[in-house]
């Protein structure tokens, strides 16, 4: 994990059309993306040809379409990488679905850092992210707590930075919208 005041610095300048900076970005956190993206595609039905390299690849040319000037520091650039690879993953859901028409939905399983779970442990990644735009109706704090701390890898403490929040508020936040996920996803 890159040092934050460093990383910081690089997204300032990238920010201000530093093109150097900006490419120093990827190698930064790039483990830590892959990492993810691992995560992310290890729920994905066997012979699905998405490999976490490409997959943060392909979220990282999409951050370079991106404005930089919207990143505010490497918990925030990581988020966003993040949601990349869940819009990603989901438009290539969708895209399978639509060819099969009703055929098996891609899957993810939640780990410890989300412990919302349907009855067999897997969640719809379609339906999972479909109760994430519903939450973020009644609760869009609730919903990017989700998408920093599921999606992005935060910590509580680095999504309290993120949203410039307590840590209590997240943890707080974070329990209530783990249990609306439950209700709405069983």
């Amino acid at each position: 994990m890159a040092d934050a005041a460093p990383f910081d610095e690089l997204v300032a300048r990238a920010s201000r059309g530093d093109r150097l900076s900006l490419e120093t970005l990827l190698p930064l956190v790039y483990d830590e993306l892959r990492r993810l993206a691992a995560h992310y595609l290890r729920g994905e039905r066997p012979g699905q040809t998405l490999q976490p390299t490409a997959l943060v690849h392909e979220a990282y040319l999409r951050l370079l379409k991106d404005r930089p000037d919207r990143w505010q520091n490497r918990a925030h650039f990581c988020a966003i990488a993040a949601h990349s690879m869940r819009q990603i993953l989901i438009e290539r859901a969708r895209a399978r679905d639509a060819q099969k028409r009703g055929g098996g939905a891609p899957r993810v399983t939640f780990d410890e850092s989300l412990p919302v779970t349907a009855p067999d442990g897997r969640v719809d990644l379609i339906a999972l992210d479909a109760a994430l735009d519903r939450l973020a109706v009644v609760d869009a704090d609730q919903a990017r707590i989700v998408e920093l701390r599921y999606f992005g890898g935060l910590t509580i403490e680095e999504t309290a930075d993120a949203m410039g929040i307590s840590p209590a508020t997240v943890k707080r936040h974070w329990a209530l919208a783990r249990a609306w996920l439950a209700r709405e996803l069983l």
